[in-house]
């Protein structure tokens, strides 16, 4: 193995016990191999070079938020519109923004509300980014709110706090909360004990149990990896839909080291789809809500949101809220709920801890989660404020690989915005590079 095969892998076997106790070799190894890509590779991700980001050193750090009365915050992973939307909902607000990533070309360094950076990746080199946030915190001086849009990002921060201590301020709980909630087995057998509805489901321990699990339940069914962080950096996917019993097959030897499930197939379209998006202060008090569904997903039955709308629902606001007090959360959150069309129920589909892709849709319906985070993270008393049913919409118009999505205004679009244009004109420039570049 080179050299860049290696050092990831050393850094996996140091710091991705959490997922389980006794972690395959091999397993660590493909994973290794997934994440570590020589520099070459990075630069020749995004054709021509004028849609490559400058990211700047952490010496331009103490400089950049000089002068600023308001704290900075820190965003974690920005390289498409999860963190694009915390980015511009912050920096619309004030303070100054860090924005960081592995990746030099993550869209979100292209944002005007935010000074990009570098910085390791905390899946292969979780030791590697809680150094790089010590010496951050060096620069910056006085504790900043630090958002985590995604789960390797948010597990690192939980699981190292007490390396970190009081120089970031932290809107979401510790490890000993978080590391329960991460289990997509333990969400459902919450919701499961409070008498919510959620999908059949079972955990078998062998391909032959999988088998008698999805003819008990009836095809289709889904399988989907309980310990799903690796997993979907490797595959690129969160779950299969088996029609059959070979696809089922296929789809337990894909996730066997995973705490693979086999779940119920809930009929319906992306439409029956719905969420609650909060943030909840460490009293247990929700700030902000926000109640929406999804329109579309990125691909059929699964993926994440293409298209969603903000409707307010009783039910799946209270049933959310009753779900996140159960589970000792407090930060931000979203619950996802499928309604079946069969009988109406509502049935839990997963929890994340953290901001979601559509969160910006919170800001232009007036709860918006990430500023109302910030504030109250800072010492700044904020009022409760939730969505209504306006019907307001949020989309991504262009996406490689998925083709265009223009919606009827008023929308809120993921990644064009006419008061920070530089994301949408570079997402365009990849709309229409990057399949002649694949061809």
């Amino acid at each position: 193995m080179s050299t860049t095969q290696v050092e990831p892998l050393r850094c996996v076997e140091r710091t991705m016990n959490f997922v389980t106790t006794a972690e395959p070799r091999q397993r660590l190894a493909e994973y290794a191999l997934a994440v570590a890509t020589p520099p070459t590779v990075t630069a020749r991700r995004v054709v021509p070079k004028f849609l490559q980001a400058k990211p700047r050193a952490l010496n331009d750090v103490a400089e950049y938020v000089a002068g600023s009365a308001l704290p900075p915050a820190v965003v974690c992973e920005v390289g498409w519109v999860n963190g694009l939307g915390a980015i511009r909902s912050l920096g619309r607000a004030g303070p100054p923004v860090i924005a960081l990533d592995h990746r030099p070309w993550a869209l979100g360094f292209r944002s005007r509300y935010a000074l990009p950076v570098v910085a390791p990746d905390p899946l292969p080199d979780e030791d590697g980014f809680i150094s790089f946030l010590q010496e951050l915190a060096e620069v910056l001086d006085r504790p900043a709110p630090i958002f985590p849009t995604h789960d390797e990002h948010l597990n690192s921060l939980a699981r190292r706090r007490h390396e970190l201590g009081d120089r970031f301020l932290y809107p979401f709980p510790g490890w000993d909360v978080l590391e329960p909630l991460q289990s997509k087995r333990h969400q459902i057998d919450t919701a499961s004990r409070l008498g919510m509805g959620a999908p059949a489901t079972t955990h078998p321990r062998s391909a032959e149990e999988a088998r008698s699990a999805a003819a008990e339940i009836g095809f289709p069914v889904f399988v989907k990896p309980s310990e799903n962080i690796v997993f979907k950096r490797i595959h690129k996917r969160q779950a299969f839909v088996c029609r059959d019993a070979g696809e089922l097959e296929h789809a337990y030897r894909m996730t066997a080291d995973y705490e693979p499930m086999v779940q119920e197939f809930i009929p319906g379209g992306d439409e029956w789809l719905w969420s609650l998006g909060t943030y909840i202060a460490a009293d247990g008090n929700p700030l902000a809500v926000f109640s929406g569904r999804k329109l579309r997903q990125t691909s059929e039955n699964m993926g994440s949101a293409r298209v969603g709308e903000a409707l307010w629902d009783d039910e799946v606001v209270d049933s959310g809220l009753r779900l996140l007090r159960e589970l000792g959360f407090h930060g931000i959150a979203q619950v996802e709920w499928k309604r079946d069309p069969r009988d109406g129920q509502l049935k839990l589909i997963e929890v994340n801890p953290r901001l979601w892709q559509w969160h910006g849709l919170t800001g232009a319906c007036g709860a918006d989660v990430a500023q109302t985070a910030y504030w109250d993270q800072i010492g700044v008393e904020v009022p409760y404020a939730r969505t209504d049913s306006s019907g307001k919409r949020w989309a991504i118009a262009l996406m490689s690989e998925h083709g265009v999505s223009v919606q009827r205004p008023p929308y809120v679009d993921g990644v064009f915005a006419l008061d920070d244009p530089k994301p949408g004109l570079v997402n365009a420039g990849r709309f229409v590079f990057n399949p002649l570049r694949s061809s």
